[in-house]
């Protein structure tokens, strides 16, 4: 039977069957709760997760706090589940629910199990070849530097860092990298590899690589397993 765990900073806090729930916040007499987080800025009863086969749902019991929930291994992703929302349905394997604190946020961790995957389709259909897209070299420099630019997201999805090219430079130390040679690279995945295109009205001058790590992120061109590939 799946199960979905569901973890706070210091034990396993609750195992769901498929149709199982349990409830957070922080409780009171009268208001228990399965799961405790104890900050006086949460609600006594802030919200309920439910567990659906290989994915689970957040219900957000709050009136008028908004909830986040991060995948923490990917690229920045996340949901937000505003105030009253039942049953969001969460698509990552891992997750981080974050909620307002006193200081800052808190939250607990949700362990979904293995999603199912189908087999790739091996009839071929008549008519024109289907076209590549985002054809990357992860053997070449401009990839490298692509891995280098992505890596503060890729490690802190809630980091907002986009590299100055100098910054670059000194990340990847040990390469024959100049200004230019880099200016060159993210210039080529710019226009040729990527076709990454400036938003209307112009914006700031690091566009171009804040562009390249959206993008890069958000189809899982560049993952946690291509950290490697940095010195």
């Amino acid at each position: 039977m799946r199960t979905v765990l569901i973890q706070t900073d210091t034990a396993v806090a609750a195992e769901l069957k498929p149709g199982e729930s349990a409830t957070f916040g922080r409780g009171a007499d009268g208001i228990s709760v399965d799961i405790v987080v104890s900050d006086r800025a949460v609600s006594r009863l802030a919200g309920r997760i439910t567990a659906i086969e290989d994915y689970w749902q957040i219900s957000n019991l709050s009136t008028d706090r908004t909830y986040v929930v991060e995948n923490p291994e990917g690229g920045g992703e996340f949901v937000k589940v505003p105030p009253l929302r039942m049953g969001m349905p969460v698509p990552f394997e891992f997750s981080r629910v974050i909620l307002p604190a006193e200081h800052g946020t808190t939250g607990f961790l949700v362990f979904a199990p293995e999603h199912v995957y189908g087999k790739a389709a091996t009839t071929a259909g008549s008519g024109a070849t289907t076209m590549g897209v985002f054809p990357l070299d992860k053997t070449a420099k401009y990839f490298l530097i692509l891995v280098a630019l992505c890596e503060a997201r890729l490690r802190d999805p809630s980091s907002t860092f986009v590299p100055t090219v100098p910054q670059l430079i000194e990340r990847l130390g040990g390469t024959d990298l100049t200004r230019s040679g880099v200016n060159f690279h993210i210039d080529y995945l710019a226009r040729t590899k990527l076709k990454v295109k400036q938003a209307d009205g112009g914006g700031k001058a690091d566009w171009q690589r804040a562009a390249l790590i959206n993008l890069a992120l958000r189809f899982d061109l560049v993952t946690d397993a291509d950290l490697r590939l940095l010195p």
